[in-house]
């Protein structure tokens, strides 16, 4: 082989890895999705935010210190009389002033009520991450339900173009039938007409491909920057019982676990609240520095002073117009409402997954009945193509064994994919999503 023809396959491998299509898993795809998808990115910007507030710093059981400093200068024109009776006229009397500090506040006792208040923020940090685990889960189940529709639309088009192929090979029977004048010209007209209908619904099924392929790729938020196909294998992970996944619903659904942390929340409220009844103590302290340059009428002419002080305030609000009464009576409203909510989400957690359940095992049933079907289709339409060879079967008997064969794998893989997003469902509602392997 000479260099000019090495060269030559070299540049056909190397074309033929450029355009080898990427297969993305599941597995792969969650993992773009968590780390590209944009839902998930905004939540956990979220979640970084309530867990700075959960910091010491926004405690309030840190002093402040705050810093002060000044300069006044004066230019003024004095008459001056003394006690002795001299008298002194000043014009354009120059004098200034300097002065600078350092004030600290600290409160020591506050009714409890920054205590409670910090103990509310660590709970919002906790119902943030069920917010968070929410948006992985809902942003999971979204990646699935467009994942498995561009799965089915590629196993869809896959049939749809072996339907073709088996029709061109009846066009080209038909034809060699016809020129031997063993058939009609009708055979061949029919089978014309039957290769425009399959490839009608060939490009009509690969414009639905492109389509689920781009959904697909904005929820994996644009990672993917080339043509890529999915994996149409599935397995189905449900390995639990029903008893079993229901008491995990009961503990462990993610709607249920926030409104928990609700309830605390408004718990605390109420204590924080009522914290506004007890006195404040804080604690003051300062140290200053001032400088005067007095003009000549003072007596002083130059003062410096420093100095440090520190003191206890205390400070009771006896009545408040009723603001405090007001915020506990409503704080106490609303842990009730949160409480009568929490029984609300149990009986639709209940209703929803029996139903849930109930769906699923209909769709797995289904599932396999189709799986069945599939093979009792295949049987019919071998017999009827080796009857229509030897000349037992007209060309719509085989038309219509043809179709019954295509209608039965479209079945079959809308029943396959609807049954895995299904089971998908079940285990997001019984907050075993995450710990799923896909």
């Amino acid at each position: 082989m000479n260099i000019k023809n090495s060269l030559i396959l070299t540049i056909l491998c190397f074309t033929s890895l450029v355009n080898a299509q990427t297969i993305v898993t599941p597995k792969e795809a969650v993992k773009l999705a968590l780390e590209n998808n944009y839902d998930i990115q905004i939540i956990s910007n979220a979640l970084e935010v309530a867990e700075n507030n959960t910091s010491i710093l926004n405690s309030g059981y840190l002093p402040t210190l705050t810093g002060n400093a000044g300069a006044t200068y004066n230019l003024d024109n004095t008459e001056a009389e003394f006690s002795n009776g001299t008298t002194a006229v000043l014009n354009g009397a120059e004098s200034d002033r300097y002065n600078a500090s350092l004030n600290l506040n600290y409160t020591i006792f506050d009714g409890l009520g920054r205590r409670y208040n910090y103990k509310s923020l660590k709970e919002q940090y906790q119902l943030s991450e069920l917010q968070a685990r929410e948006t992985i889960e809902n942003t999971i189940v979204q990646l699935f339900s467009v994942y498995y529709d561009v799965a089915q639309q590629t196993e869809n088009l896959s049939a749809l173009e072996e339907t073709l192929k088996i029709s061109k090979d009846r066009l080209v029977r038909a034809q060699y039938q016809f020129d031997y004048g063993q058939n009609t010209k009708l055979g061949i007209l029919n089978a014309e007409v039957d290769i425009v209908n399959d490839s009608i619904n060939i490009i009509n099924a690969k414009q639905q491909l492109r389509n689920g392929k781009r959904d697909l790729n904005v929820v994996l938020g644009d990672a993917l920057q080339s043509d890529y196909s999915v994996e149409t294998e599935i397995n189905f992970a449900l390995q639990f019982q029903k008893d079993s996944l229901f008491n995990k619903a009961k503990t462990r659904n993610v709607a249920l676990l926030q409104n928990e942390k609700n309830i605390a929340i408004s718990q605390l409220d109420i204590k924080s609240g009522k914290s506004a009844y007890l006195p404040t103590v804080g604690l003051v302290g300062s140290y200053g520095w001032n400088k005067n340059n007095n003009n000549a009428a003072s007596f002083v002419a130059v003062s410096t002073n420093t100095g440090l002080s520190a003191g206890l305030n205390f400070s009771w609000n006896i009545f408040d117009g009723g603001t405090t009464i007001t915020r506990v009576r409503n704080a106490k409203v609303n842990l009730e409402t949160q409480q009568l909510q929490k029984e609300n989400i149990l009986l639709s957690i209940t209703r929803t997954f029996n139903n849930v359940w109930d769906d699923y095992k209909n769709k797995l049933q289904i599932y396999n009945l189709q799986e069945d079907n599939i093979t009792t289709a295949k049987n019919n339409f071998d017999r009827t193509e080796q009857k229509f060879k030897i000349g037992q079967v007209n060309s719509i008997e085989f038309r219509q064994a043809q179709l019954n064969l295509l209608n039965a794998e479209l079945s079959r893989n809308q029943a396959k994919f609807s049954a895995k997003l299904s089971e998908l469902d079940l285990l997001q509602l019984s907050g075993e999503l995450l710990n799923t392997s896909f």
